[in-house]
């Protein structure tokens, strides 16, 4: 499917109010709860902070995934110099609230960080992150220099086969991916595992050498030990940065997953999209990053 024919599918009917309607892969992602050992967790109907809450228990809790000790980055969507109506990043409440967990859990220090496209220090006040951040104890690390990022090789890479990465995430015992859902122009959806562009300096190399290939190469890199899929305020349209909050459904969901591929196609399937036809989480499930046929899996689906 070409990006004109993705448009028509996924938007063509317009924005409509309710969540149902504008996202018409919820009402399977969140059908009965079966099994009690999850590989996913989609919860929807509360704030973000306390989805989390919900999802993380289900899960074991956060020392599941963070050692007492350890160092955790936690990578959110910081983009774009937007607040959190605009759903250009992901909502501050979420991030500082996993900030929140990873010390309750015993991390020693987490560090949250992204390379931006627009000015950094705007971005992180603007989005409501680094006050977030700060206020639950966490540190809000710059990417604005290259100086930051060490040459690392990509494992399976076709197309990227080496890269640049933020000193924070090479030196952290646990990666915590937290993205926010929401359309993109070049990459048709914008989720987990193309939020891991902003760890890298040379993000424009990807857009330049085949950006759906790259995107799933550097996925063989470092996987997540978690991906949180934030779909509280979901923009439909004109993304990434979107025009105003016209483009944007408010639709009250969180996708939290071991699996960054399974994240991700949870995430196209909240949109409205076949997973399949996100050329990067197909590249992915392909090279075995992760699962992209979701009816395999073991979801918790929680209502709030």
């Amino acid at each position: 499917m070409d990006r004109r024919d993705f448009l028509k599918k996924t938007i063509g009917g317009g924005i409509a109010a309710g969540s149902t309607l504008a996202f018409p892969g919820v009402g399977k992602l969140f059908a009965a709860p079966k099994g009690v050992s999850y590989d996913l967790v989609a919860v929807r109907g509360g704030e973000p902070d306390q989805m989390f809450d919900r999802a993380i228990a289900s899960l074991g809790g956060m020392q599941t995934f963070v050692p007492r000790g350890s160092r955790v980055v936690v990578k959110p969507n910081i983009g774009w110099d937007l607040p959190p109506e605009r759903g250009g990043n992901t909502h501050p409440a979420l991030v500082g609230r996993i900030v929140e967990h990873c010390f309750s859990a015993g991390a020693r220090g987490v560090s949250v960080f992204d390379h931006t496209c627009d000015n950094w220090r705007r971005c992180y006040t603007n989005s409501g992150i680094e006050a977030a951040v700060e206020a639950a104890g966490g540190k809000m690390v710059s990417a604005d220099s290259e100086g930051y990022y060490k040459s690392v090789s990509v494992p399976q890479g076709q197309r990227l086969k080496t890269a640049k990465v933020h000193e924070a995430l090479l030196k952290a015992d646990v990666f915590i991916n937290v993205p926010v859902l929401k359309h993109h122009s070049s990459a048709m959806l914008t989720i987990g595992m193309k939020n891991l562009m902003g760890v890298v300096w040379d993000r424009w190399y990807w857009h330049r050498n085949d950006l759906h290939q790259c995107i799933a190469d550097f996925s063989s890199f470092r996987k997540p030990d978690l991906t949180v899929v934030d779909a509280y305020n979901v923009m439909k349209r004109n993304g990434p940065r979107g025009v105003s909050v016209s483009d944007v459904v408010p639709m009250k969901a969180q996708v939290v997953s071991t699996d960054p591929v399974a994240a991700d196609a949870a995430g196209a399937k909240l949109f409205g999209a076949d997973p399949g036809d996100i050329r990067h989480i197909r590249i992915a499930s392909d090279m075995n990053l992760g699962q992209i046929r979701l009816e395999t899996l073991s979801i918790n689906r929680i209502k709030i």
